[in-house]
């Protein structure tokens, strides 16, 4: 069975630094580290914006967010820290999915960088932009020196963006290399690039308690 992720953007502006990281630290991350089925947990910060947090859990499978443990402390279950931290922060991309490829892939432990992309595709172009993104996009930038690992996942849930790729990196420079420009720019590329909706596009360092 496919791998799974659970991944939260926020922006948590309206929520003093040490209340947000109190709460996620001594809290949010237990509550979903004691559920069976969550395999790691990782939290990465915006490098353009340090009050933007991403969260980014793998999980066995999706099936995950359904199980008893999951549903006893997430969706309308939330404890009165969270509903409060959510009321006041920003959502930016709430994302979960299944792996699609390569299928069984964990986040690796030691980057230095993320780079999340969620976008939806017109419904007119989305066979195409799925061969794209699979035979070219993330094989080419797979290969990219200072990629980690790169991976594609499709929403199982309603979410605003139904695709989403995570590219873990040395460090969050990658992106700004030739390399990955070349990779990055070809005419494929440049060809489905009007079809794509909804984008929203973070590069990330790791969180480090000193945010």
């Amino acid at each position: 069975m496919a791998k799974g992720l659970l991944l939260n953007a926020r922006n948590h502006a309206r929520v003093a630094r040490d209340e947000y990281d109190a709460w996620y630290e001594s809290e949010h991350l237990p509550e979903r580290a004691r559920i069976p089925g969550f395999l790691s947990a990782q939290r990465w910060v915006n490098v353009d914006d340090a009050d933007v947090s991403v969260s980014l859990y793998d999980l066995a499978s999706v099936a995950v967010l359904t199980s008893a443990e999951y549903l006893a402390v997430g969706y309308d279950n939330v404890s009165p820290w969270t509903r409060r931290i959510v009321g006041l922060s920003e959502r930016i991309v709430r994302f979960e999915g299944s792996q699609t490829l390569p299928g069984e892939a964990l986040s690796p432990a030691a980057a230095g960088g993320l780079l999340v992309n969620a976008m939806n595709a017109t419904l007119a172009a989305d066979a195409e932009f799925n061969r794209w993104y699979d035979e070219e996009h993330i094989p080419a930038l797979a290969a990219v020196p200072g990629t980690l690992a790169a991976r594609r996942y499709l929403a199982t849930r309603s979410s605003k963006q139904r695709y989403l790729a995570l590219y873990h990196l040395e460090s969050p420079e990658v992106v700004r290399t030739a390399a990955w420009a070349k990779a990055g720019e070809t005419p494929w590329t440049v060809k489905m690039r009007p079809y794509m909706q909804d984008r929203v596009r973070i590069v990330c360092r790791p969180y480090g308690r000193a945010d």
